[in-house]
């Protein structure tokens, strides 16, 4: 399966130190950009990431980045 564009712009969100997040690589969640479950079926698995440290960062919703799970600007290059 190849992932489904989500949205046209990366999401906006505040990371906390330690935590971890389920960044969404199917494009399929209502819980963009982090994953809801909804990719069970699909052979594909949400990517795991641990924030180093409290920052405001952009994640990408295009599914197209070359830096996941943050925005690399992938999304202007869409057709």
């Amino acid at each position: 399966m190849e992932p489904q564009v989500a949205a046209r712009e990366p999401a906006e969100m505040e990371l906390q130190a330690g935590k971890t997040y389920f960044w969404c690589q199917c494009g399929l969640s209502k819980k963009q950009p982090l994953c809801d479950g909804s990719h069970k079926g699909t052979g594909m698995e949400p990517l795991a990431y641990k924030a180093e440290k409290d920052q405001k960062v952009w994640l990408c919703q295009c599914k197209q980045t070359s830096r996941a799970p943050f925005c690399d600007g992938a999304h202007k290059k869409l057709p």
